[in-house]
């Protein structure tokens, strides 16, 4: 999957080529897709979610550049998966899924691959996790058509915000944006196809 699908199409952070050679894919999917958990797309998790294609996920923790020790949150953390390779980079991670049994289903799921530095919560990813901002990166796994604002003022200065910008239903940017002092600074990477963010 890392050789074949990831690194041939452009990713060269070996830091989080092995991330992903570590972190096991097919746990974080039900049983019954197991043979597809390498494959290069999403698969369903139910509830209309969806895990990401790896490729995109490599895509996406790349560009968020992470270093150790860094204080990351991620808005429809769904599996788990994303959280569990961000924090196999030695991120701080903080997760927060929507739906109680895509959480439920992660916690279990990230506690039985004993990760580490995680930490998930149900609740409205719009508002964001407060009380444990500012983040150095937030990742938005569900596309918005813009930043949401609680989530901007939760981001510390410098820090780096990544999303899917855009409708469902239709093709969306993923967009890096960092936190300047001049204001906001974007940077378009790819075209993408993520769920939408829902509120409660």
């Amino acid at each position: 999957m890392v050789r074949e699908q990831i690194e041939a199409r452009g990713i060269k952070d070996a830091r989080v080529l092995d991330a992903l050679r570590r972190v096991p894919r097919h746990r974080f999917v039900a049983p019954e897709l197991w043979g597809q958990a390498h494959d290069d797309h999403p698969l369903p998790l139910g509830r209309s979610q969806t895990i990401s294609q790896p490729y995109i996920v490599a895509l996406m923790v790349e560009a968020l550049a992470l270093k150790p020790g860094e204080r990351v949150l991620e808005v429809g953390s769904g599996s788990g998966y994303a959280a569990a390779v961000l924090a196999d980079l030695g991120a701080e991670v903080y997760g927060l899924e929507l739906e109680p049994q895509l959480h439920a289903r992660s916690v279990a799921t990230l506690q039985a691959l004993d990760c580490r530095g995680i930490q998930l919560r149900c609740g409205d990813g719009f508002q964001g996790w407060p009380e444990a901002a500012p983040f150095d990166a937030i990742l938005l796994s569900c596309a918005a058509p813009d930043v949401p604002g609680p989530l901007w003022e939760q981001l510390r200065p410098s820090g780096r915000f990544l999303y899917p910008r855009g409708v469902a239903d239709r093709v969306q940017e993923l967009v890096l944006v960092s936190k300047t002092p001049r204001g906001p600074r974007e940077r378009s990477l790819s075209l993408v196809r993520f769920v939408p963010l829902r509120r409660p």
